[in-house]
């Protein structure tokens, strides 16, 4: 008689499949989510350069465009011509205003990341209690200390990543897009497009930046966790109302006096850490005086958005107590969890 033997799933597989479901049940939120966000940007990018070439195009017919005292024909725009013309300074100018669009064009993604990662912490543990699929995920072997930790690693790393490739997407779509605009009007998009702007350290920028949103990011996520754990009803105004509530009391009873701080240090190093924390960048304004040299240059745009400057965040006390705080908030998320019941 053949004996069939079943060998157990170790845990990091479980883990594995658990956060593949994550991706599966929100997979609207976490990909398509930031690639249509980055497709509009696109689009819109597509219709201001349309506009800006109908624009020229009526000033030269009225005689009103002039480069170097030389009329210039939109319609036969010859950008070899002009690109001639360019010298060291234009084309420093260029690069410099070449990475900036690049930077604002990747955004979008980033901006669609915040809404996505806030209100998926704030349903995940709260939904299943409100249609009562809580008492069939207990009833596998799945641990509360996995089903959180699988949602809260989503949050923090799932969700960024894919956000992350569509920004990268969408700055080499909008590349593309300019580069035949003026291929089609007869410049190198080579020495006007591609030599002077730095797509390859930006994408630099936005990788580095991954382990930082991480570690920021912690906070906010284990709070709004803790609130989908323990809310009964409208988890959304338990997470944001208790946070500013007690920011307006600090502030009315000028609370912070006593501890020879302000109520300014409570509502940005507390209440702003708790709900901006999955908002991308929002470790800027935290350290501005680390920043402030290479920021306040424009033309030090790349230098900012170097790895070297993104990690430097890390050495930032601020981010690693409120990772800490961030731990002891999905360590309470996992003790409700254990505790839920039926609403």
């Amino acid at each position: 008689m053949n004996t069939v033997h079943y060998h157990p799933i170790s845990k990091a597989s479980t883990f594995k499949w658990m956060l593949k479901r994550e991706y599966w049940e929100n997979r609207g939120g976490f990909l398509y989510a930031p690639l249509i966000a980055g497709a509009i940007s696109l689009v819109m990018s597509l219709i201001g350069i349309l506009f800006g070439l109908l624009a020229m195009n009526r000033a030269a017919k009225s005689g009103s465009l002039v480069i170097d005292n030389e009329s210039v024909n939109v319609n036969g725009l010859d950008l070899a011509l002009l690109t001639k013309k360019l010298d060291a300074e234009a084309l420093h100018n260029l690069a410099n205003g070449l990475d900036l669009t690049l930077l604002l064009s990747s955004l979008w993604p980033f901006i669609v990341l915040a809404f996505v990662v806030f209100f998926y912490c704030l349903g995940a543990l709260y939904d299943d209690r409100r249609d009562r699929s809580i008492l069939f995920w207990k009833s596998l072997p799945l641990s509360d200390t996995q089903t959180v930790l699988s949602k809260a690693l989503s949050a923090l790393l799932v969700a960024p990543v894919i956000a992350v490739i569509a920004s990268i997407l969408t700055m080499f779509g909008f590349l593309l897009i300019i580069s035949v605009v003026v291929l089609s009007h007869g410049g190198d998009p080579m020495t006007l497009i591609w030599g002077p702007a730095s797509p390859l350290a930006i994408m630099a920028g936005h990788l580095s930046w991954l382990p930082v949103y991480l570690l920021w990011a912690l906070p906010s996520v284990g709070w709004l966790l803790m609130c989908s754990a323990w809310a009964k009803t409208k988890p959304f105004l338990w997470a944001v109302m208790l946070p500013l509530f007690a920011g307006i009391i600090v502030s009315s009873t000028h609370l912070m006096n006593a501890f020879d701080s302000t109520s300014g240090w409570f509502w940005k190093h507390i209440v702003g850490r708790l709900l901006l924390g999955t908002l991308p960048g929002s470790d800027v304004f935290y350290r501005t005086d680390q920043l402030r040299a290479v920021i306040g240059d424009r033309d030090n745009l790349v230098a900012a958005l170097a790895p070297s400057n993104q990690l430097a965040a890390l050495s930032l006390p601020d981010i690693w107590i409120g990772a800490a705080v961030g731990v002891v908030f999905i360590i309470v998320a996992i003790r409700l969890r254990r505790r839920a019941g039926e609403i």
